[in-house]
């Protein structure tokens, strides 16, 4: 799927994206502004942190075609070895990837870095699973020094056996992606772009929030798009989820289940997405997967609640603004109301019901949840 996308999109000329990332590259290493337009080079402007010029460098020397060639299929080696590390079954890692094949193609089309964000979150939670904090933090700081959303791996910092470690990793790790830029920059010019990256973000989240974005595909924007009032403010959506994802994290008894946890790895994947203005259509590779992770390690995987969520999920997320959904249908209705978001506030609030409220660890038996995340049964497979 990614050599497919690779070479629609490079053969008809449409790699704007790349060309972004290639630059930050390149205008490090001439300590050019990383977030000025170049008109001429590119559209748009780059949002993605300094670090993110030494990730890329490798394809940015390349020739075009190659650079972007290793780049597309990168994003998938990257999300299929982090999603074969889950704790879950084999047949579960492959109903996972099947299943969100179409958000993968979203995202490859639109030549995006969120499927290696995803496999970040990813790495995170398993090297905390594995008692590997020093490693989890390389890929919690890496993330949120590029592009923000693995901040939420901070919270897997509640599952560390060893905390200090935890602690003093995240710290070395800031100090090492901080001062990385600066083999092929100055200190400087390196610490100016930090700062200017940060007035990029603030800029650019002014500009998400309107009914004629692109972005602004989350719960905010899903209320300023069906109330048709673009004035509605994000600070209480926020806060309430913030409260509803901190309330479930209180349940420290629930901490010794491995569904529990697992639990808050898909609330957590969702929420960065749907509590963001600047979720847009290639966003949802990061959600999506936190989705079917959810939905895949429930009792009853295929429930019948779960198969119609499972449908919107990949026909009205997945599927809904592209061109496999009429126009008619897709202009005046999907995009026009930020339907895409809606299948995944859905199964967020389910996630954080059961979070809240179920109980995962028995009293007499703790390690009885871990025993239900056993491949479904066959004939559930096949009805589904």
């Amino acid at each position: 799927m990614a050599a497919f996308c690779w070479q629609y999109k490079y053969f008809h000329n449409r790699y704007n994206n790349y060309l972004i990332f290639k630059y930050v590259y390149h205008h490090t290493v001439a300590e050019k502004n990383l977030y000025s337009y170049y008109t001429q080079e590119y559209a748009d402007s780059n949002h993605y942190g300094p670090v993110f010029s030494v990730i890329v460098a490798p394809m940015a020397m390349m020739p075009d075609a190659w650079g972007f060639f290793f780049w597309s299929v990168l994003n998938a080696v990257v999300l299929i070895w982090a999603i074969h590390l889950l704790p879950i079954s084999e047949k579960n890692k492959m109903l996972l990837l099947l299943l969100c094949a179409i958000e993968f193609a979203n995202a490859e089309h639109y030549i995006q870095f969120n499927p290696i964000v995803t496999a970040f979150i990813f790495f995170s939670f398993v090297l905390v699973e594995k008692k590997r904090e020093e490693w989890a933090t390389l890929f919690i700081v890496l993330g949120t020094l590029i592009k923000l959303y693995p901040i939420v791996g901070f919270v897997f910092f509640l599952f560390s056996e060893n905390k200090w470690k935890f602690i003093w990793s995240t710290a070395l790790w800031f100090a090492v992606f901080l001062a990385l830029p600066m083999v092929i920059a100055s200190p400087h010019f390196v610490l100016q772009s930090y700062i200017d990256w940060l007035h990029s973000l603030q800029e650019k989240n002014g500009f998400n929030v309107g009914l004629t974005s692109s972005q602004d595909i989350c719960l905010m924007g899903t209320i300023r798009h069906l109330t048709r009032d673009a004035t509605i403010p994000n600070t209480p959506f926020l806060i309430a989820g913030a409260a509803i994802f901190g309330a479930a994290l209180l349940r420290f008894r629930q901490y010794a289940s491995l569904k529990y946890r697992m639990h808050i790895l898909a609330s957590a994947l969702i929420m960065v997405v749907i509590f963001s203005t600047g979720s847009e259509h290639p966003t949802y590779i990061i959600a999506v997967p936190g989705a079917f992770l959810w939905m895949l390690i429930q009792d009853k995987p295929f429930s019948r609640t779960n198969i119609i969520l499972l449908v919107l999920l990949l026909v009205v997320t997945g599927l809904g603004p592209t061109d496999a959904i009429p126009a008619l249908i897709r202009r005046g209705y999907i995009n026009k109301y930020v339907m895409k978001a809606w299948p995944c506030i859905a199964v967020w609030f389910i996630i954080s019901y059961q979070l809240l409220f179920k109980n995962f660890v028995p009293a007499d038996e703790t390690f009885d949840n871990e025993r239900k995340l056993q491949p479904a049964k066959d004939d559930e497979l096949v009805a589904a």
